[in-house]
């Protein structure tokens, strides 16, 4: 069986300043010993939760997308987290899953936070992303997704193996974030990981990141909160089969498709 290492970045975010994110976080990236296979950043990681993306949107030809590409070769790992991103006329709040050979999948955030009139300002996303790696499946999605279970939900016994958030997720509502992230290893039967931003952002609310790591009985593995911190996980995929095999709850789920 094979196994998979994920090393999650739990950090500040320089607001709306680009240059000042994307030197720390390659820093940051630069400093990890592990072996790993993905390195999962925040949400909106070169600007946080910001609502003016007519300012610091970029295109899929931007400087980012080109920093992603070599920071992901120079690691030989695939790095994954999202940006705002322009296409004609539209904004997105847009997940990339970049691999060491500069090929890229993308994930359009389907959930936007009408509280904080993110949809105001970005268009949703329709289509889920799931990638593979190492014979595993990862379902990607972002922050507010993590609200809405039928969008993280398998659709097929072992449709994905990893569901993985990245997240701008204030710590005012921390205690939801980490219930259900549980929530949804437990009715997935999957590994869990959730990564969220620390600090405060410019408008002043605070994150206190609680990145989580969480097995497939939804115990915790990994949990952080308050502090900047890197952490790598060793993922089992015998682990994962053997809960599947001795608890096989999916095969009395509901069918139902998303349209």
């Amino acid at each position: 069986m094979s196994s998979l290492a994920v090393t999650t970045i739990q950090t500040n975010l320089y607001w709306q300043d680009k240059v000042s994110n994307l030197q720390m976080l390659e820093q940051k990236i630069n400093s990890i010993s592990d072996k790993t296979n993905i390195v999962v950043l925040p949400e909106m990681f070169t600007t946080g939760f910001s609502m003016q993306p007519e300012l610091f949107a970029e295109t899929m030809e931007g400087s980012t997308i080109e920093w992603m590409k070599m920071v992901s070769r120079k690691k030989n790992s695939i790095l994954t987290g999202s940006l705002i991103i322009k296409e004609g006329e539209q904004f997105f709040n847009r997940l990339i899953w970049m691999l060491p050979n500069g090929q890229y999948g993308q994930y359009d955030k389907r959930h936007l936070f009408a509280f904080g009139k993110e949809d105001n300002h970005y268009t949703a996303g329709n289509k889920r992303l799931i990638a593979s790696v190492n014979g595993w499946k990862i379902n990607l999605q972002v922050c507010y997704d993590l609200r809405f279970p039928v969008w993280g939900r398998q659709q097929s016994e072992a449709e994905y193996d990893v569901l993985i958030y990245v997240a701008n997720w204030p710590n005012i509502r921390s205690h939801a974030w980490k219930s259900l992230l549980i929530a949804r290893a437990i009715e997935n039967q999957c590994y869990v990981i959730g990564v969220n931003r620390v600090g405060n952002d410019g408008n002043d609310i605070y994150h206190s990141g609680d990145s989580m790591i969480i097995d497939p009985l939804g115990e915790t593995i990994y949990h952080k909160a308050d502090e900047e911190d890197i952490f790598t996980a060793l993922l089992q995929k015998e682990k994962l089969e053997q809960v599947r095999n001795k608890f096989p709850f999916g095969k009395d789920a509901d069918s139902f498709k998303l349209l």
